[in-house]
């Protein structure tokens, strides 16, 4: 179970609901773990590798790397060494706090998350080494899940470790999405925008990735090594566009304002030994949950899996609909469940002290909106298991949690403005505890149960 407090969350409220609710979760969740889809598609025939639709002849292979970063990094690297064992020469991943496990041949290594501390700087320069060793006869494997910009960062020259920092502080609430929010990362990055692919090569470099990026696009995803379509002028406008060229430090704004061939990113890598799979898709966790309610018998309704926008105005749309299929029975039918996915976002103004991520902010907008229906529960977590910056996966709502927290002297609608949704949540015991590690890393998953 990767729920560990159902319990508290199916004591009160709606009770129904919120248990067909963790009970879809669970089965969504495990349908994407990484460790059982590489060991899925990652095969050993002999001396031939299969990887995907791809083979490899590793009797003319003298070494194999493994180098990698992320959230969901750790199961991938524990199938490949379970499936290659001793044919490992060496290898090092970094993971966020309290992930580490102990692997045979391949070093774990612990880093900050979502802002970037000096351990990860240092996996990251010994990341160099090992891509720096590889040869002509060599494999890299490159493991890459979402979080690594945080995990495994390194500045381009001229550039502080400390003002890499504070840019990442800001993207981060800024209310860009990831792909903006990457464009300025790969920029600044040494390792990002395909910058590592020049370090490794002439060795073969196998990417394997779970996708948290909305679309699936496999080039956002492993962008470590594959070839990079912005520009340094892309990177400009992000921050202009979110009203921060003025607040990034002024190495960056430098760095960024002289543009070079020399400082851009590599655009192309034809005829490189370059190859990428994806073990997991984002959009299989709303699939997976779409069959988990046919399997309870009851209706779903996949409404998009590309959710992408501010956090509260989600959790408003999502409920406007609610209470018109509740009410009107247009355009669904009750009963039945509206499931989305995405990664939506949280725009916080400078000097805000509150406490909370983008998927409680949803949930706590959406119990504003249904607190007088009390047969309409939702429910939105990020699939790792940590919603922003706090160790609650999301949160499980419904007309219940406006009267306990109104109960208890709380301003729902206060609590959004300040961005200070969590200790609200925690207090009418709605939040979502997975322990702060699922051992996956899509999108975030939002589901409507409507009775």
């Amino acid at each position: 179970m990767k729920i560990r407090n159902r319990e508290e969350l199916t004591s009160h409220g709606y009770r129904q609901g919120r248990k067909l609710a963790l009970d879809i979760i669970e089965y969504a969740l495990e349908k994407v773990d990484p460790y059982r889809a590489t060991k899925a598609s990652v095969r050993l025939c002999g001396r031939t590798l299969m990887v995907g639709d791809y083979s490899f002849d590793l009797g003319k292979v003298e070494n194999i790397y493994v180098v990698g970063a992320g959230k969901a990094t750790f199961p991938i690297a524990r199938a490949i060494e379970e499936i290659l064992g001793e044919r490992i020469t060496e290898g090092i991943i970094a993971v966020k706090d309290n992930q580490k496990r102990p692997l045979k041949r391949i070093t774990v290594e612990e880093a900050s998350h979502p802002v970037p501390d000096e351990r990860g700087l240092q996996v990251c320069r010994k990341v160099f080494e090992i891509a720096e060793k590889a040869g002509s006869k060599d494999i890299v494997f490159c493991l890459i899940t979402g979080g690594s910009s945080a995990l495994c960062p390194c500045p381009v020259d001229g550039i502080p470790f400390s003002d890499k920092k504070i840019v990442h502080r800001l993207l981060v609430t800024s209310g860009a999405d990831i792909m903006e929010i990457n464009t300025v990362r790969r920029h600044l990055s040494a390792i990002k925008g395909g910058r590592l692919t020049s370090r490794i090569l002439p060795a073969t470099i196998i990417n394997l990735t779970v996708s948290d990026v909305i679309g699936d696009d496999i080039d956002w995803n492993t962008d470590w090594t594959t070839a990079d379509p912005t520009t340094l002028e892309d990177a400009v406008q992000v921050l202009k566009k979110y009203h921060l060229w003025e607040k990034i430090p002024d190495s960056v704004r430098t760095y960024l304002s002289e543009p070079s061939p020399e400082k851009e990113t590599p655009k192309d890598f034809t005829g490189k030994l370059l190859y990428s799979h994806m073990v997991v898709k984002s959009r299989t966790l709303c699939e997976a949950a779409a069959e988990k309610v046919r399997d309870m018998g009851l209706t779903p309704y996949l409404l998009s899996s590309s959710f992408g926008c501010e956090s509260r105005e989600a959790g408003r749309f999502l409920a406007s609909i609610a209470r018109e299929v509740k009410l009107t029975g247009n355009p669904f039918r009750p009963p039945c469940v509206l499931i989305a996915g995405g990664e939506n976002v949280v725009a916080v103004d400078a000097g805000a002290q509150g406490f909370g991520g983008p998927n409680q902010e949803l949930a706590a907008s959406a119990a504003l909106e249904l607190k007088d229906f009390d047969t309409i529960v939702v429910c939105t977590m990020d699939s790792d298991g940590t919603d922003g910056p706090t160790p609650f996966a999301g949160a499980l709502v419904d007309s219940s949690t406006w009267r306990t927290a109104t109960e208890k002297g709380f301003d729902v609608f206060r609590t959004l403005i300040d961005h200070n949704v969590t200790p609200m949540l925690k207090e009418t015991g709605d939040l979502i505890d997975a322990g702060a590690d699922t051992g996956t890393n899509v999108n975030d998953l939002v589901l409507c149960i409507i009775h």
